[in-house]
């Protein structure tokens, strides 16, 4: 199986969880490139960035061994090592135990008042873990699109973590394809982030406990800045891709070291 190497900058704490391992993703991981025109105009013409990053403890960092572990840290990071001459924002507005309903209650303070340009929703973990019906969360889940999209920001999806204590839920494998199918017919970015861990675990072998916190759940620090960097690695790659418009200087991005194996 084809698969993407980053090798982009990662934390000196990331490296250190396990010598020799891989940062890889499956080779037909979702591309960003049709939803990621507003992020690939303004890298395009050198404006500054704005990412808000919201979602609940695997956003704000638990697991991690400080908040400039967490994967919106460790995303802004990547991104300026990549483009050193724009400035760019990751806000992290991630709150530990949230579900759908109470990120929407703060979606215009957190979110819509910093002006995004580009949004990052991971949801689902916790409805999971408390056994609700996910197909209640359905039309939550349009809502929130309905207005993310209002703000004319780019956005992308974040499905639930593949860890032990989610994978045991039987509603596990619902709620990724409804967020899946929710990002299709809304045409917005996904980060299978359930896909990617799963394909650590089953496929290359990679063991629960060398990509997860003590608690089988969160992630740990080489986990999330993994995960930054294939989601830097895959909005650079949208921004070389998505079609620019008449007097754009497209020679300005650059195309992410990567191999292919």
């Amino acid at each position: 199986m084809a698969v993407m190497v980053v090798v982009l900058g990662s934390s000196a704490n990331a490296e250190a969880a396990r010598p020799g391992q891989r940062c890889v993703a499956p080779a037909a991981f979702p591309s960003f490139a049709p939803s990621l025109r507003r992020t690939a105009r303004r890298l395009a013409h050198s404006e500054p960035l704005t990412v808000v990053a919201i979602g609940s403890s695997s956003t704000a960092g638990a697991g991690a061994s400080s908040s400039a572990a967490a994967y919106p840290a460790r995303l802004e990071a990547a991104l300026k090592a990549h483009f050193p001459t724009i400035s760019i924002r990751v806000l992290n507005r991630g709150v530990n135990g949230e579900e759908i309903p109470q990120m929407l209650a703060r979606l215009d303070r957190d979110v819509v008042a910093e002006k995004p340009d580009l949004i990052l929703w991971q949801l689902g973990t916790n409805a999971i873990m408390r056994d609700h019906d996910v197909s209640a969360e359905a039309p939550l889940l349009q809502e929130g699109l309905e207005r993310l999209k209002s703000t004319g920001a780019d956005i992308v999806l974040i499905d639930p973590q593949f860890a032990p204590k989610v994978i045991a839920k039987p509603e596990a494998e619902h709620m990724v394809e409804l967020i899946a199918a929710s990002a299709k017919l809304e045409s917005v970015g996904l980060f299978n982030r359930f896909a990617l861990m799963r394909d650590w675990h089953d496929v290359r072998g990679v063991p629960f406990d060398a990509f997860l916190a003590p608690d089988g759940l969160h992630l740990n620090d080489w986990s999330y800045d993994c995960v930054a960097n294939l989601l830097a690695t895959s909005i650079i790659d949208a921004a070389t891709r998505v079609p620019m418009t008449a007097g754009a200087a497209p020679s300005v991005l650059g195309v992410p070291t990567i191999q292919q194996h």
